[in-house]
């Protein structure tokens, strides 16, 4: 059995667990941190939610937590249902119904949850990002004095960023491109304000780039444990379960599988 993990929101069934018959004594906020710290030992964890049980069955909570790896949340049901983990009573966790028939609508993950999966499974040092070219193309009119800023109508500041998450060790290079732009119709704060918005404007572009880059890659787990990464530059996200699943993949990018040591 093989998994591919996708830099994508994960929305399947089987990669989300239901904890319920959790304790009414401690508040939201402290279930929903006692439920991170036990989930997070099984792998990396997308969300962890706390709700009240609805008026009519009684005081209490339940949860819900999202794995990016199926495999990961079958592991942690498996190890965690039934048993008391950080209270007197056991709690009850259940895997989310899995339909193969309905297909979801896949949402790119923003370019912070694309570098926190990439620090998981290739770890801080086995990836980098090199910023290929980032272009102003705001649409300001020339001013005489560059150093006073006025009020500008119908202008806005944008900026296009083209990028590369590099895997070094192997050779593998996924281009990104974003744009970003921002309204300047009430700029009225002087040149500061100017100076700051241009900066937070040339950001979201680097992360849009970021996020175009990663959904080129797709992170492939071997049942051994070992960690591929395949690049898929037209491809949509999807999950592969069977080793004939995988070997389609390998056949269509036989040069762009690199393994991790």
């Amino acid at each position: 059995m093989a998994e591919l993990v996708p830099f994508t929101v994960p929305v399947a069934g089987d990669k989300t667990l239901l904890v319920w018959e959790l304790s009414s004594g401690p508040t939201a906020e402290a279930l929903q941190h006692s439920l991170f710290t036990v989930f997070s030992q099984f792998g990396l964890l997308y969300s962890v939610r706390v709700f009240p049980k609805a008026a009519v069955a009684g005081p209490g909570f339940y949860g819900i937590i999202k794995f990016y790896s199926a495999r990961d949340a079958h592991r942690a049901q498996k190890a965690c249902d039934q048993k008391q983990l950080f209270q007197t009573s056991p709690v009850k966790v259940r895997l989310g119904t899995r339909h193969k028939a309905v297909q979801h609508n896949t949402l790119a993950l923003n370019s912070s949850r694309c570098q926190e999966l990439a620090n998981y499974y290739f770890g801080f040092n086995g990836w980098s990002k090199r910023i290929i070219k980032l272009q102003d193309l705001s649409n300001l009119e020339e001013r005489e004095n560059e150093d006073i800023v006025t009020p500008l109508q119908k202008q806005s500041l944008k900026f296009f960023c083209a990028v590369e998450v590099v895997l070094p060790s192997h050779e593998c290079r996924s281009p990104g491109v974003g744009m970003a732009e921002e309204p300047l119709d009430k700029l009225e704060e002087g040149s500061l304000s100017f100076l700051m918005k241009r900066k937070v404007t040339q950001k979201l572009a680097i992360q849009k780039a970021m996020t175009d880059a990663f959904q080129k890659l797709l992170i492939v787990v071997l049942e051994s444990g070992k960690v591929a990464v395949a690049y898929r530059p037209c491809e949509e996200a999807t999950d592969a379960r069977t080793e004939e699943e995988l070997q389609d993949l390998i056949q269509k990018f036989p040069r762009k599988l690199y393994f991790l040591p």
